[in-house]
């Protein structure tokens, strides 16, 4: 019981780090004037050095040990880029097409396609529980894009589709989390995800080319998504679903849209109206649902 509380209070904490870290991330590309092409790949590259590092002091040798067999290294490469990486930027693009609280609410999908994995892998049909959580998550996300009004898109397609692109890339490391870290430090899989991401990231944006120089709050605000967004809630928040297991993990992740909501509306002055809150709430049902209806 001990096991499963410190469990939750890390995928809270871990989960409250990135919603702290996606309202960072909107005041630097709102005020800022940053590209999410040129933050994520500094973020993770930056991310990724730091705790590479670490893990070379602290663990020496161990920390190749993801790359020690073929099948090992493939499930690295899976975890670590399409997996966090990809999650990465399709967060952070969500947030600079739209807004925090949209961003982490969207990537808060990630349970039904979770659900649908683990009905493939079972060779089953959704439960009737689960199926009412797939219809919940429909109906939030339809009040949150459309404010009630099928013929009026509140959210642009770019950050509906980019935010939807998450929640799968949340589903993938989820997925892959307790296999990648049942033998290998939390902190070494993050290291090598965030080194192969921001290496993949520069190359794909040619971020040379991005015409950018932050000032000193736009440097606070790097090193802020950085320590918090990226070594602080990722190691926090894997650590939890090493605990707890993904569906549990995704319930107290909603700590994510709670935090940058409640930012958003009270900081950066974002409009918060009853259609966003009663997505919200929606959505937070879906997730209740999915982790009553299944035994772990």
């Amino acid at each position: 019981m001990k096991r499963d509380y410190k469990g939750i209070l890390l995928t809270i904490m871990g989960a409250s780090c990135w919603g702290l870290s996606g309202s960072v991330g909107q005041y630097l590309f709102d005020v800022q004037q940053m590209d999410s092409q040129w933050l994520v790949p500094i973020r993770l590259g930056m991310a990724g050095i730091i705790l590479l590092i670490y893990c070379l002091i602290k663990y020496e040798k161990e920390t190749f040990k993801p790359w020690a067999t073929l099948g090992q290294s493939i499930n690295m490469l899976i975890y670590g880029l399409l997996g966090v990486s990809c999650c990465q930027f399709l967060y952070f693009l969500t947030i600079e097409l739209s807004n925090a609280a949209i961003g982490t609410i969207l990537q808060d999908l990630a349970p039904i396609f979770i659900l649908l994995v683990t009905c493939i892998h079972g060779k089953r049909l959704p439960r009737v529980g689960e199926i009412c959580a797939i219809l919940l998550a429909i109906l939030g996300v339809f009040f949150l894009t459309t404010h009630g009004n099928i013929e009026n898109l509140s959210v642009a397609k770019g950050a509906l589709i980019a935010g939807v692109g998450s929640a799968v890339c949340v589903m993938i490391y989820n997925v892959l989390a307790p296999r990648i870290t049942s033998d290998t430090p939390v902190v070494i899989a993050q290291a090598w995800s965030f080194l192969m991401g921001g290496a993949f990231g520069c190359l794909v944006f040619r971020i040379w080319q991005i015409p950018y120089t932050p000032n000193i709050y736009g440097l606070l605000g790097i090193a802020f998504v950085v320590l918090v967004g990226n070594i602080g809630a990722f190691t926090l928040y894997i650590s939890g679903v090493k605990r707890i297991g993904p569906n549990k993990a995704s319930l107290y992740s909603f700590a994510e849209p709670i935090t940058a909501a409640i930012i958003g509306t009270t900081i950066l002055g974002n409009k918060f109206t009853v259609y966003d809150a009663l997505g919200f709430a929606l959505i937070f049902m879906m997730l209740c649902s999915i982790t009553f209806s299944k035994k772990e």
